[in-house]
């Protein structure tokens, strides 16, 4: 029998047969205990730069961590070359558990489900009031996917220099739902920039939107170019000093009093990942209408007691509408 040692056999450790040279296998992972702690700013490509202190690092994945993925929000412990020196590398050996997930996945029947960010503390929704028109189905989504990954929403609307915000107010102004409405003007002069700071301040803030609605627009508002540079945040990401939306990326607000998380645009937001029986949770107007409803209602059905609470004028039919609409669709998903 071939020794590797003098106390050593088989059933003491397994050997790679064949590979000279190598290491025995074993379970026992390091602790690092000396590791430092971070937070993922972006991911690019298998690279996920990271805050340490007040330096931007370049990190890659431990192998140890498996499939496990680190994303933009993610608390994590860094080892290695914690510089933040050009062409350094060092590498994530932890992820914190998070306190919230904001998933998504491309489509209703798409099955793999996408976490988009980590740790955020709300979800603003951005939409635009005119020029592209409001689109309500989609912003009922980002709801649903809000308070299922728990996450608080807050709603801008973008745009009111075009069309008043009277008729989205009607679906939300009444669901305890924080909201800010803004105009082109009052970009340009500072006042919206301040309204909205006012809901940020002290918070971790993923924004989201379709495509025109101004988000990218009032993110560079928050977060101006030069405190950008200052941290060195975009150079770390894109190296040429701009970043374009095409994966999540946190920013520091003023007084590093709140992070804004800028994600690209969408165009539809999938709800594969979300329990039929949780969505009724993103219509805190219709739930309290659900305790009379038979046991196991799907609320799409003749004895489904939100009929009458809507018709009782306790919410809007187009709420209702939404809701079954969305219910609909999962339930298509779920018997493909």
């Amino acid at each position: 029998m071939r020794r590797y040692g003098k106390h050593t056999d088989e059933d003491d450790v397994r050997v790679r047969p064949n590979r000279k040279g190598n290491r025995p296998r074993t379970n026992i992972r390091p602790k690092h205990e000396d590791a430092a702690d971070g937070m993922v700013l972006t991911v690019d490509r298998g690279r996920l730069t990271c805050l340490v202190d007040d330096r931007v690092v370049v990190a890659m994945k431990a192998r140890e961590l498996g499939r496990k993925a680190a994303v933009v929000g993610d608390q994590v412990a860094l080892v290695g070359d914690l510089s933040g020196d050009k062409d350094t590398l060092a590498r994530i050996v932890r992820i914190t558990p998070r306190t919230s997930v904001l998933r998504r996945t491309a489509d209703d029947d798409d099955p793999f489900e996408r976490v988009v960010v980590a740790n955020a503390d709300q979800l603003a929704i951005v939409t635009a009031l005119a020029d592209p028109e409001p689109r309500p189905r989609l912003i009922d989504r980002c709801l649903v996917a809000a308070y299922d990954g728990g996450l608080t929403p807050l709603l801008i609307m973008t745009k009111s220099d075009l069309a008043p915000p009277d008729k989205l107010l009607e679906l939300y102004g009444d669901l305890d739902i924080p909201y800010v409405v803004t105009s082109r003007e009052e970009l340009e002069n500072g006042t919206a920039v301040a309204r909205v700071r006012a809901e940020l301040d002290g918070k971790i803030t993923a924004f989201v939107g379709h495509s025109g609605v101004g988000k990218t627009t009032l993110v560079n508002a928050l977060v101006p170019e030069e405190r950008r540079r200052s941290t060195g945040h975009v150079n770390a990401v894109t190296g040429r000093g701009r970043h374009t939306t095409t994966s999540a990326l946190a920013l520091p607000l003023d007084g590093d009093e709140g992070w804004v998380v800028d994600t690209p645009g969408v165009r539809s937001f999938g709800l594969h990942h979300v329990d039929p029986s949780r969505v009724i949770h993103a219509f805190p107007d219709l739930e309290p209408g659900t305790e009379n409803c038979p046991r196991a209602c799907s609320h799409d059905e003749p004895d489904c007691a939100l009929d009458a609470w809507v018709a009782e004028g306790h919410a809007d039919p187009a709420r209702l509408y939404s809701l079954r609409r969305l219910l609909a669709t999962r339930e298509r998903t779920d018997g493909d």
